[in-house]
């Protein structure tokens, strides 16, 4: 079943080979980028490289990489391309060179977009190369290059360039290739259509012969491509030897099927033409799916191909059919089929006599028809419309099965997609786990294809949309699952001796009591006790046939080396007690057991256990479930894929209702523009901005195409917050007359760019300090400005947020302004991770949101750098604590009114006191400082009658200040405010004193009191059966970092509510992200590339042309380190601070540039390594990057404001070893902030980057922009990148970074006579030259030399008491007082040098193992005593997984 093909690992050239390649000889002359003198095309070299380099090696990957890397494409295929110099070797040159950006994930039509013009005619040739026949011109294996491509063409319909030539093809008129009686059945069906056909004809006959000639080419194209494959399909023999290039035809064939039947532009009309030629029933009954080695793959692609030309959809209106729809179609075929019986074949009058239920299985249709003679067969089909009629007294020329299986294919009973999706069992078995086609290994190269569903731009329904993501996360788990099972059973060691010894017993005893013998540490002991209702365990069959003592080989086939025979997966219900009863998980303890057999109650999976069952007894075979003898747990956070899975199921059995404004957008159709703001029909006019503008010029600046009409004249009184009323646009208006146009246009040209600002003043809140409202102080851009106000009109808003444009800030603005614009709606919050909803809920804390009204999810809460609590509990608590404080509150009150009685005993009781004490007295209080015409109000009258002076004796003094009475009726009605609050949340508290449960009132609390509710993306996908139970409501989502969040967890958060009448509540969608920056993990390389189950909604949304908001101003690093990273963005620039503030205009002390690119040659003869597959680590950069480090810190960089960066985990690792061996125990050295991967960090940042690339062999996963874009945008004020230049330099994608990289000395330039101070003043530079360093044990030296010099300065201070530090020290590192007494370094014997230059003959020393380690004086006498090393430096979420990391 594994096919070797596909898993085996490419490996990339590398720069030695590179040099050496004939391709890079002729590079250099003809095309490549460094090149400065080169010589004209000659078509001759080109048809050479073809025939020599790609065609002779049979297209081996590694000749074609060199070509794609050396920008043969953009600098001499298609620059040069016209159609007098096209031939079949130039056009197989150009298509191989785009698949290979396929492959590898780089952009592909960027080339062609820049010279379209011979577009057209290229795709013309390759169409006529893709239908010739076999050896006449093209090879097999050449046309299956060709129908890639045309693959690839398809699937970027959103290149306008693309998409004008391939939906040429697909249009009506292609069914001029359907049968004739065909066609006028299909026409009959919808009669808008016969009118269509009708013109379709008329201006086909008026074509001149050229045009028309060319039209039916495009018009027959994909019926010729079918009856070719048939061809090749057909020529294929039973048994006996077999060429593999005709099964990979067939697969890549079936592949571009699938393709164009999964995309609705291309099915509409094509689905039909497809059903007509009959392809799926002539692929079922060839010879290539009986061959089960060589076929297993087709056969996988043709059940995807069946599924989706039966696929619950009408083709012409694209609208999804209900389960009733389909059952009426197929009555609708079997009673057609009946009546044709009884009118014209009596051979089937029982047939067309019985019921439907009783004829429209498999078996009984060919019970019924199977009788029948082969002509009696064809003469039904033809009256069916699926075969050409036979001439009167002629046979038929067709197989009795072909006509067999076309009759009963067509009418037999479909079970329904949702029905199969009902049956699938969630967990993964060994058939599933270890079959490569599906779940390929992460050797996988993008060679070859697989039976895997792809995540495109379109989907055809909701339902297909689900399907898909679901296949895929399904699959994704199921990688994951097997790398633990692969890790488990392996270090059990299997054996075929003795199997007692190598693990515990475990027995069955019914199907769902699990018993396990415990006999382990006690710690792991407790982990198994501890496992938890709904984990979820593995149950695995393990049969060993090696003999004791062999060694498993990695490479081999995994299953048939242990003899692994099943896996099933099961959930805990829980532990059960001696007595046989589940210990149910609560506060109590749980009860200590004797022994160590452990009983587990598991649930199954239904639908797993119905099929082992049956297969048991239907074919007599072993039950699985008695033969276990391993269980396995995984870590619980890894383990949610079940919740998940069974989430997105439950969405597919009921009615997803995504409101109408997103529908059309979320499947990829329609206008992309249709759900922005500006085309809604109920957009809001008038807007609170709150204290979103610092001022009235604030406010100006930021419209900078609006005249702004302020209401209130007096320039003192202009001050915030506003409300704006922007002009209406007529959005779905009636269609006017031309002159009524012209003349309403005329009229709304002045209003259309006037804003109505109208500054009102916040009513006074009272008289505490507490009571004024926090304030926004961050001065927003105009397009921060346009974000918010996006953010707060209804509909879909697109907000890309470059590294350091304030994206948090934006969202809690809006978050801010819609609490208070709609104080009715609830506004749900979703981010990927935790830190950002932390950082997100730090910031709201900031605003003035009442902290009642805001609820966090999850486990993340812990986290919040605040004493304040946010989780469900938390706020009970708060709730509770606060009620307290304010019924203590209205006893006050009740004190100073001198009032009887306990009213503050509840909040009932203090609502009646409110209502009948404290109401009336403010009536009152009004009735007497209310001016009347008649009687004026004296000043001082309104705080002497105030009620409630002796309640506010504990406010500020004075209260009322007696100057002017409005001012003080201000004071008294903010007072009176102060109060009916207190009674307003006691009402509101209320109902925590009738639910007894802190379960009912975080209930209570989610679904009533709560108006902002955050949460993860993941914690959504796990508990939404549980909040649509509760019936949670919400009216608006904010997503951030929108662009790392896999497609299907974005999709749950918008159906976590019930719709209310048919319809969802959701007014807005808010999401921010930026798409050039890293998407989501995805661990297995072919999910990742060729089900590009990496894109996320975001992504996607983009690329089809949803307006964005772009963020366009940066506020976080250095102009000159932005410069780097904002080529990739439109109109990135610097907030003002960038350029003024004294930190980014000083250099970095110790260093000549800001930023530097280093070149780092093999160490000791080794660039690169690579231990484990993609666990890349290359020593000469990491010991580097460690000995910069250490000379930071020696010139006083404080160790928090430096991160350590790198690629690849191997790399990750191996810098924290060094780390830990040369600075960890160190205290003038210590750890840096954070060791951990670009990857990892992500949405961090740091003052000072030190950067790895690894990499010497070939440019790896940096050549993804998006990764390139990450590292480059992390630093803030010093980027230091250690690479191999002359690999990364050449490469196309990174060349306008490594452009301004390469323009800096490509050694690094130091300055050891400057020292950091922290909040220096900006000093000019010394004159002193740089110093050069030429290598990394130079470096190194350098490190160790400064070091041991500051030692001994430190040892000849210490002694002389009294004497203050040298002034030199004092700048040194800030920890280097505290290091020196505790520290007691012991010189080394060698003489050491007192200067800070490097010694020639000092190198490193050489270490044991080969590696050359840099001792520093305090290490010797520690080694005897060797102390425990510190957990790795910058520990992070990383740290425990090696990660499948990404491929080369």
């Amino acid at each position: 079943m594994e096919k070797v093909t596909y898993v085996k690992k490419t490996s990339a050239p590398s720069v030695t080979q590179i040099n050496a390649e004939y391709v890079t000889q002729l590079a250099n002359k003809y095309w490549a980028p460094h090149s400065k003198i080169k010589l004209p095309f000659d078509p001759k070299v080109m048809e050479e490289i073809y025939h020599k380099e790609i065609l002779q090696s049979k297209f081996a990957i590694r000749k074609i990489m060199l070509l794609e890397f050396s920008q043969y494409l953009e600098n001499y295929l298609w620059v040069n391309y016209a159609p007098q110099v096209s031939s079949y070797a130039y056009l197989m040159s150009i298509c191989c060179i785009v698949n290979e950006k396929f492959r590898e994930n780089v952009p592909a039509w960027e080339v062609f977009k820049k010279k379209p013009e011979h577009f057209p005619s290229f795709f013309k040739c390759v169409m006529d190369a893709s239908l010739i026949e076999e050896a006449v011109d093209l090879s097999l294996r050449e046309q299956t290059v060709l129908l890639l491509f045309l693959d690839h063409c398809f699937n970027s319909l959103e290149v306008d360039l693309i998409r004008e030539e391939v939906l040429r093809l697909f249009s009506p008129c292609m069914w001029k290739c359907l049968l004739p009686s065909r066609l006028q059945q299909e026409l009959k069906k919808v009669p808008k259509l016969q009118k269509v056909w009708k013109s379709i004809k008329k201006n086909y006959d008026k074509m001149e012969e050229k045009a028309a000639a060319q039209a039916n080419k495009e018009r027959s194209f994909l019926s010729l491509l079918i009856r070719k494959f048939l061809g090749v399909l057909t020529s294929i023999a039973p048994s006996g030897p077999i060429s593999m290039e005709k099964v990979h035809y067939c697969e890549r064939f079936i592949e571009l099927m699938i393709d164009l039947e999964a995309l609705l532009p291309t099915r509409r009309w094509f689905n039909t033409v497809l059903d007509d030629s009959h392809l799926v029933v002539s692929c079922h009954l060839s010879n290539l799916p009986k061959r089960e080695q060589e076929g297993h793959l087709f056969c996988q692609l043709l059940d995807m191909l069946k599924f989706y030309t039966g696929f619950e959809i009408n083709d012409q209106t694209g609208i999804a059919l209900t389960e009733k729809e389909m059952t009426t179609l197929h009555y609708e075929r079997i009673t057609s089929l009946q009546r044709a019986a009884f009118a014209h074949f009596p051979e089937l009058q029982d047939f067309a006599l019985s019921n439907v239920a009783a004829v429209d299985t498999r078996q009984s249709l060919n019970k019924q028809f199977g009788h029948l003679s082969p002509t009696v067969l064809h003469r039904v089909a033809s009256y069916l419309c699926l075969l050409p009629e036979l001439p009167e007294g002629q046979d038929t020329s067709y197989g009795k099965e072909v006509l067999l299986e076309l009759l009963v294919s067509r009418h037999e009973r479909r079970i329904s997609q949702i029905e199969q999706l009902n049956q699938m069992p969630l967990y993964p078995t060994e058939k599933i786990i270890w079959d490569e086609n599906i779940v390929p290994t992460e050797y996988y190269s993008g060679e070859g294809c697989l039976a895997l569903p792809k995540l495109n731009l379109q989907f055809l329904t909701l339902h297909d949309y689900l399907l898909r993501n679901f296949n895929l996360f399904r699959l994704e788990s199921t990688y994951e699952i097997r790398q633990d099972i692969e890790d488990v059973v392996s270090r059990m060691k299997p054996w075929q001796s003795d199997q007692a010894q190598h693990w515990g017993e475990l027995a069955s005893s019914g199907p769902a009591d699990i018993t396990i013998n415990l006999n382990v540490r006690d710690q792991i002991k407790r982990e198994w006790e501890g496992l938890r209702k709904h984990d979820v365990c593995f149950l695995v069959t393990v049969r060993p046939n090696l003999p004791y003592g062999t060694r498993f080989d990695r490479r081999q086939p995994f299953v048939e080396q242990t003899g692994l025979v099943y896996v099933r997966g099961c959930e805990i219900q829980g532990m059960l007690d001696e007595k046989g009863r589940v210990i149910e998980e609560g506060p109590d303890p749980k009860p200590k057991l004797k022994g160590d057999a452990r009983t587990f109650r598991v649930w199954l999976d239904p639908n797993q256990y119905q099929q082992d069952m049956t297969n048991s007894i239907q074919h007599r075979v072993e039950d699985p479930y008695e033969t276990f003898n391993i269980i396995m747990r995984r870590k619980p956070k890894e383990n949610n894929f079940k919740a998940v899975l069974e989430t997105i199921r439950n969405l597919m059995n009921t009615d997803c209702v995504v409101p109408d404004w997103l529908h059309d957008i979320i499947l990829g159709y329609g206008s992309p523009g249709s759900a922005h703001y500006s085309k809604m029909p109920n957009q809001i006019s008038s807007l609170d901005f709150n204290d979103t503008f610092l001022s009235i010029d604030h406010l100006k600046s930021c419209f900078p195409g609006y005249t702004v009409k302020v209401t209130e004249e007096n320039p003192a009184l202009q001050v915030p917050p506003f409300r704006i009323k922007f002009p209406e646009k007529n959005v779905k208006g009636k269609k006017r007359k031309a002159d009524e146009v012209e003349e309403g246009d005329r009229e709304m040209g002045e209003d259309d760019c006037t804003l109505v600002v109208e500054p009102h003043v916040i009513p006074n809140r009272g008289p505490y300090p507490y009571n004024q409202p926090k304030r926004n102080t961050i001065q927003f851009t105009p397009t921060q400005i346009e974000a918010i106000r996006a953010g707060m009109q209804p509909g879909l808003t697109m907000v890309v947020g470059p590294p350091g444009t304030g994206k948090t800030d934006v969202a809690v603005q809006i978050i801010s302004n819609l609490y208070h614009n709609f104080p009715e709606q609830r506004t749900l919050i979703v981010t990927h991770s935790n830190q950002a909803l932390n950082q997100l809920f730090e910031k709201i804390m900031a605003l003035d949101i009442d902290e009642r009204h805001l609820l966090r999810l999850g486990h993340g809460e812990e986290e919040l750098e605040t004493e304040k609590d946010f989780s469900r509990y938390g706020r009970v608590n708060y709730v509770l604590a606060r009620r307290l404080e304010l019924l203590r509150e209205v006893g006050r009150l009740q004190e100073s009114l001198d009032v009887p009685g306990d009213v503050s005993y509840t909040c009932e009781t203090a609502g009646h006191f409110y209502l009948y004490q404290v109401m009336s007295r403010w009536e009152e209080y009004m009735s007497k400082v209310r001016p009347k015409p008649s009687r004026p109000v004296a000043v001082e009258d309104v705080s002497d009658c105030f009620p409630f002076r002796k309640y506010f004796s504990n406010a500020p003094q004075p209260v009322f200040r007696g100057q002017s009475y409005e001012e003080d009726m201000d004071i008294a009605e903010g007072c009176y405010r102060h109060i009916k609050k207190i009674f307003t949340q006691l009402e509101e508290f209320r109902a925590f004193e009738l639910l007894r449960s802190g379960l009912d009132r975080s209930k209570y609390l989610l679904v009533k009191e709560a108006k902002i509710i955050a949460m993860t993306c993941t914690h959504a996908a796990l508990k939404r059966h549980d909040l649509v139970e509760l019936g949670f409501k919400y009216d608006n989502i904010l997503m951030e970092e929108a662009a790392q969040i896999l497609e299907i967890e974005t999709f749950i958060p918008l159906l976590l509510q019930n719709p209310a009448d048919g319809f969802s509540r959701l007014k807005r969608w808010i999401m921010i992200g930026d798409h050039h920056q890293l998407p989501p993990v995805i661990k297995n390389m072919a999910f990742q590339k060729y089900s590009n189950m990496e894109q996320s909604l975001f992504t996607r949304f983009v690329r089809l042309g949803v307006p964005t908001v772009d963020l366009d101003a940066q506020g976080r690093a250095r102009a000159s380190l932005c410069n780097l990273y904002n080529w990739r963005y439109k109109q990135l620039g610097n907030l003002p601070h960038v350029q003024l503030q004294p930190e980014f205009r000083s250099p970095n002390p110790g260093l000549a540039f800001d930023f530097q690119l280093v070149n780092v040659e093999d160490f000791n003869g080794v660039g690169e390594s690579e231990p484990n597959p993609y666990f890349y680590q290359n020593l000469g950069e990491a010991e580097y990057s460690v000995a910069l480090f250490m000379y930071m810190r020696l010139l006083g960089y404080p160790a928090e404001r430096i991160s350590i960066l790198t690629t690849y985990n191997g790399q990750k690792h191996l810098i924290r070893d060094v780390i830990n061996q040369r600075c960890a125990t160190n205290h003038f050295f210590g750890q840096p902030n954070k060791v951990t991967t670009v990857d990892r960090f992500q949405g961090q940042q740091n003052d000072y980057i030190i950067l790895s690339l690894v990499r010497t062999k070939a440019v790896g996963h940096l050549r993804d922009v998006r990764r390139l874009v990450v590292a480059m945008s992390r630093a803030r004020l010093g980027l230091y990148i250690f690479a191999r230049v002359s690999l990364f330099q050449n490469c196309f994608e990174l060349t306008p970074a490594f452009n301004q990289l390469t323009a800096r000395p490509l050694q690094l330039h130091i300055r050891p006579n400057e020292y950091y101070t922290p909040g220096r003043p900006c000093e000019p530079r010394s004159a002193h030259p740089d110093q050069v360093i030429k290598s990394m044990p130079e470096m190194a030296n350098l490190a160790y030399n400064m070091y041991m010099h500051m030692i001994q300065r430190n040892q000849q201070y210490r002694e002389q008491q009294g004497l203050l530090p040298p002034p030199c020290q004092v700048k040194a590192a800030a920890s280097a007082d505290t290091a020196a007494e505790t520290a007691q370094p012991q010189p080394e014997t060698e003489p050491e040098q007192m200067e800070q230059e490097p010694s020639t003959e000092q190198g490193p020393q050489e270490a044991p193992g080969g590696e050359q380690v840099v001792e520093t004086a305090e290490e010797k006498p520690e080694e005897e005593e060797h102390p425990k090393m510190p957990e790795h430096p910058g520990r992070d979420s990383d740290s425990e997984d090696s990660g499948a990391e990404e491929g080369p």
